[in-house]
């Protein structure tokens, strides 16, 4: 039903292997190897058609110089001031609805969970112009406010079907004795279920947090000013009127795909957790 563990193997299977495995590593990480050496490409570089060669120096002035002619700044913390609370919008909500829909047993349980999962398979593109119209009725377009209210409303529904299911895997014996013991339901969610949540909690923390950082259409279609902009459309304010300057693009991109990456590595620990938690027996 398995592969076999490449240790098990032949010999020249496990040789073939060795140099599969770093020649595809290089492959896929070709683009991202042609951005950060287009960032330290110096402008004449690129103006003599050193597309794809070394650069004649190592020009890091580029990355302040990206602080310098854009507001590159701004569209950063934009970014950070949707995320944050979009993340924290759409855990609290889903553990919320989660624990409802795992622990109790009432009518139309599997009518909701199947909304919040159904929701999850609806393309975001026919959701343009509904959503759009909806944010100029209530007065939220081009707001961080509006931005981080879709955000939520749009990561809840995965959200909740990856915590309904983490928490109907806790032992139900546990809930049973609490309550047995006269524990309220808020203190049997707040200090039984949610400490047993943290690893799914990292893990979806990760995930909802490079989903909506890396998100450039919904930015494009409810922000248009500088003051609301997240930093993946503020990019395009580095293009120039005639000319592309892609070394400081590049750079600017590199700078903007930071702090998904820091954040996967201090929660790597407990992201591993959270998405293997669950995966074996015993």
């Amino acid at each position: 039903m398995f592969p076999t563990p490449v240790q098990r193997r032949s010999a020249f299977a496990q040789w073939r292997y060795a140099i599969v495995v770093p020649v595809t590593l290089v492959i896929w990480l070709l683009p991202l190897i042609g951005v950060a050496v287009t960032s330290l490409k110096p402008a004449g570089d690129l103006a003599a058609g050193n597309y794809f060669g070394l650069p004649s120096h190592l020009a890091f002035e580029n990355y302040a110089a990206v602080f310098h002619n854009s507001p590159i700044g701004q569209y950063i913390l934009n970014s950070f001031k949707v995320t944050i609370p979009s993340v924290v919008g759409a855990l609290c909500l889903s553990l919320l609805a989660g624990f409802a829909l795992a622990v109790y047993d009432f009518r139309s349980r599997l009518l909701i969970f199947f909304l919040f999962v159904a929701g999850n398979f609806v393309p975001f593109q026919i959701l343009m112009v509904p959503v759009r119209d909806l944010t100029l009725k209530l007065g939220m377009y081009d707001t961080i406010g509006g931005l981080i209210a879709f955000h939520v409303a749009f990561q809840t529904g995965f959200c909740t079907l990856f915590m309904r299911n983490f928490i109907k895997a806790l032992p139900v014996e546990l809930i049973e004795s609490a309550r047995v013991e006269g524990v309220s339901e808020f203190r049997i969610f707040w200090h039984i279920v949610l400490p047993l949540m943290r690893p799914a909690i990292a893990a979806l923390a990760v995930l909802v947090f490079t989903f909506v950082w890396n998100d450039y259409f919904w930015g494009l279609v409810l922000a248009q000013g500088s003051h609301a902009l997240p930093v993946t459309v503020g990019l395009y304010s580095l293009n120039g009127q005639w000319v592309a300057v892609w070394n400081l693009i590049s750079a600017a991109s590199l700078i903007a795909a930071l702090p998904p990456v820091i954040m996967f590595f201090l929660m790597q620990r407990h992201f591993i957790a959270g998405l293997t938690m669950g995966a074996t027996k015993g």
